[in-house]
């Protein structure tokens, strides 16, 4: 089980544990987690469930895809170097503890 952390813009956060298997966007739609929108449902087609992951797990995660980069080139909200989009983060039994900040606008 990994504990996720999301982090709300005004600094607010909320925790929920997630199975391994599960991507990071379902566990925050799962949890009514507020800011994550995931319009196409984890299908990586829209850039709705754009997340900041905080750099101290950046290298806990796998690689980003190609699809995945060129999907954040939609993304409301500005993109950084730790930009991801959370239907793209599968958590796995390696991953104990992962932090994400939630961007201000998904749409």
């Amino acid at each position: 089980m990994t504990k996720i952390t999301f982090i709300q813009t005004d600094g607010s956060s909320h925790s929920v544990d997630a199975p391994a298997g599960t991507s990071v966007m379902l566990a925050a739609v799962s949890n009514s987690v507020p800011g994550i929108v995931a319009e196409c449902g984890g299908s990586a087609m829209c850039a709705t469930c754009h997340v900041y992951v905080d750099p101290a797990y950046m290298d806990k995660l796998e690689p980003i895809s190609e699809v995945e980069l060129a999907m954040l080139d939609s993304a409301s909200s500005t993109r950084q170097a730790n930009s991801r989009l959370s239907c793209q983060l599968i958590m796995d039994e390696s991953i104990d503890e992962l932090v994400v900040h939630i961007p201000s606008s998904q749409v």
